[in-house]
């Protein structure tokens, strides 16, 4: 089942996703890169559309620093449209 999972992640680097784990967390965000064991995203932008927000994202700091989710943990995939994000 992972190696469907890799295939689709290695397709689909640059486009936004949403990743259900087996624990049942949910990740999203942009797909920055793909290995044998681990998919790693980049947040989704963030939109302050005014009111009390920090300019530079919730908990990621400068750069936004992304996060790997592991290949064999994805219980489901599904591609978010550009209009989501």
């Amino acid at each position: 089942m992972s190696a469907s999972y890799y295939n689709m992640c290695r397709r689909g680097v640059g486009k936004a996703v949403e990743i259900r784990t087996h624990d049942g967390r949910i990740h999203r965000g942009i797909i920055h890169r793909v290995d044998n064991r681990m998919v790693y995203l980049r947040p989704l932008p963030q939109r302050n559309y005014g009111g009390y927000g920090y300019p530079w994202g919730w908990g990621w700091g400068w750069g936004g620093f992304g996060f790997g989710v592991a290949l064999g943990a994805i219980a489901g995939l599904a591609f978010l449209p550009f209009f989501f994000w």
